[in-house]
């Protein structure tokens, strides 16, 4: 399984204070809805994990739009974290698409300080999807993790603001 050997995060350990102060942003696409709804779950699970109330939430399109909002809101949050779910299909358009998602959000972390949560499932079949949307009977939970590694850099990187 892709999550073997997945770091243990604990956020309390890095930060004792807390992250309730951190502001948090989640951009999700609407495509395949139910691998959404569960990405989408697993990270506002986290965020309230993590003791942060209501983060804000932006649906957009597809996973081909996440890089322009997660840019839009990068400046106003500690943390931006982008979930979607592309699957294969008999085109290259799969490629396009995880390509420009990929190298958009990397861009918009770079380009910004603000660290983006890589949540955007690439697979080949939609049961991989389901099998990493932190659903009832998941293997992964991708939204909690992408939340989790997300609150961890932007705790890391504060002390170098």
């Amino acid at each position: 399984m892709s999550g073997h050997g997945a770091p243990n995060i604990d956020l309390t350990t890095l930060n004792p204070e807390g992250t309730s102060q951190l502001r948090l942003a989640i951009v999700a696409a609407s495509w395949h809805t139910q691998i959404m709804d569960g990405l989408l779950d697993g990270a506002l699970h986290a965020a309230k994990d993590a003791g942060i109330g209501e983060p804000t939430v932006l649906r957009v399109p597809g996973a081909f739009e996440l890089p322009v909002a997660a840019a839009r809101l990068a400046p106003h949050f500690d943390a931006v974290v982008a979930l979607g779910v592309v699957i294969r299909g008999g085109t290259p358009h799969f490629e396009y698409v995880c390509q420009a998602a990929t190298s958009g959000l990397t861009d918009v972390s770079v380009t910004t300080g603000v660290p983006v949560g890589f949540g955007v499932l690439t697979c080949d079949t939609e049961q991989q999807g389901l099998d990493r949307a932190g659903l009832p009977g998941s293997s992964e939970d991708k939204g909690h993790e992408a939340v989790t590694a997300a609150l961890a850099t932007a705790i890391l990187l504060k002390q170098y603001t």
